[in-house]
Order: C-alpha cells, then structure tokens, then sequence
C-alpha cells in the first residue's frame, strides 16, 4: 500500500508541539490543544511544517487526513490571527436590543415578546454589539463559530411567515467570507 503525506506550514511566531496524540498550538493571541484518534493519521514534525500521513489508500482513511489537517490549519490561523463572524441585527416590527451579560447574551424585545431570549457564549469568544452590528470573535473557530449559530437560532422565527417577519439576527460574514 503506497499511502498518503499532507503538509502544513507552520507560519512565524507559531509554536507546535506534539504528546502523544495531542497537538498543542502557541500563537500571539492564545494556546489551543486538541486530540486526534491515535490509529489512522501520523503526525510528524519536519522543519517549518507538520507531515500528517496515513499508510493506506482507502477513501475514509483519506478523508480523516483531510479532516485533521483541516483542523490544524484552523488552530494555527486561530492562534495567529484570529477569527472573526460578522452579524446583522434586523427588525421591521419591534426594535430589538442585546446585552452581553457574562457569558451570556440576552435579545430583548424580539417580536415584542415580554421576557428576553437568551443564549450562550462559549469559552474564549468575545462578543461586541455596536448598534445594529455584531462581531464575534476569538482564537477557537468552533467556539466562534458555535456562538454566532446559537445567537442566529435563538432568533429563529417558528409558525409565523418568513416572508413577513424577517426580524432576527443573522451570519453576514463567516471569518473574512461574506455570506451572500
């Protein structure tokens, strides 16, 4: 069986170590660890890049090569530069408010509804409310991007006509990519 090699650089002012099945990246803007399963992909470290391998040709096993190589890159880009969502807030009916309150945000007058709509901010994610804009931000992308879905749901609009109430708050731009 011939296998498979992926590479990924390590950008400057990037660190990368390796225990066991863990890869713990260092970056200017925080530190992130996650596990990989120990059996298909190999990880190595070879000059300025990670060698990730796998020693079979099989479609799954390349796949899984794909998925962590997919995940280092997200934590190196994470820990180096950031990652950002962009929301908008829209209302036509009731003016909407929102509040970050500790790791919570609270959406208030939504629909006119008389208590507020509430959902969580996970670990390491800021959340900025300027006006009818928020911005999401943080060095974990599933982090970031876990709040921004759960602020869009929280909004979702259930037994009422999507064409007329259009009120809610929703992904404009995920991570530098506008969502059209």
């Amino acid at each position: 069986m011939a296998g498979m090699e992926l590479e990924v650089e390590i950008p400057e002012g990037v660190e990368v170590e390796f225990k066991e099945n863990t890869v713990i990246v260092k970056g200017k803007l925080g530190e992130l660890t996650r596990e990989f399963p120990p059996h298909p992909v190999k990880i190595s470290k070879k000059n300025n890049s990670i060698l990730l391998s796998i020693d079979s040709d099989k479609r799954r096993q390349k796949a899984v090569l794909g998925t962590c190589r997919g995940y280092i890159q997200n934590m190196i880009r994470g820990a180096s530069e950031g990652i950002t969502y962009k929301l908008k807030i829209v209302y036509s009916h009731f003016p909407m408010s929102i509040k970050v309150q500790g790791n919570t945000l609270l959406i208030e007058n939504f629909l006119g509804e008389k208590y507020p709509r509430k959902t969580k901010i996970l670990e390491n994610v800021s959340v900025d409310v300027k006006g009818h804009d928020v911005t999401v931000t943080g060095v974990d992308k599933e982090n970031v991007a876990q709040t921004a879905a759960n602020l869009e749901q929280a909004t979702r609009i259930r037994r009422l006509d999507p064409r007329v109430f259009q009120d809610g708050i929703y992904i404009v731009e995920k991570d530098g990519k506008e969502i059209k």
